[in-house]
């Protein structure tokens, strides 16, 4: 049986690995667009979740856990899927804007796991709410632009 803290970690270690995960496909969708606007973007959406890992870690040392380093399985899919399209798509502004959506979708949902568990304390509840916030406001970003962007 898990106690309490140790579920905790794993709460908190799950959303540090999505973090990771989003880190990763932000640094690579940098590297798929020659757009600057894009670029910036992107740079801005993994700082968001370097701020958001690290909050994270602070949490999971101060409960005595090792913070995850990794990412998810279903991230190393989603970035082979996004090297695929790349490599198909010749780096079309669409389907990078499309893929980042799609990681974005990846994110809120573990978020929305985490904190629908029931299994997540009060105390680390409000740095999660708050970290989801944000998160659905750079979803909505990342939409405004998929659906306003054409293809080059």
């Amino acid at each position: 049986m898990e106690t309490n803290e140790s579920q905790t970690i794993k709460l908190l270690n799950d959303l540090i690995r999505i973090n990771n995960d989003r880190i990763e496909g932000y640094e690579r969708a940098v590297g798929d667009t020659d757009d600057p606007k894009l670029k910036s973007l992107f740079h801005t959406m993994a700082q968001e979740s370097r701020k958001f890992k690290n909050e994270l870690l602070t949490e999971v040392v101060k409960l005595g856990g090792t913070p995850e380093e990794g990412t998810t399985a279903s991230g190393k899919i989603f970035r082979a899927w996004m090297d695929f399209k790349a490599a198909i798509a010749g780096k079309d502004r669409k389907s990078i804007i499309s893929s980042c959506e799609f990681g974005e979708d990846a994110a809120l949902e573990t978020y929305h796991e985490v904190m629908n568990s029931g299994k997540l304390p009060a105390q680390y509840f409000h740095i999660v709410k708050e970290q989801d916030r944000n998160l659905h406001h750079s979803h909505d970003r990342i939409k405004l632009i998929r659906d306003t962007v054409k293809s080059l």
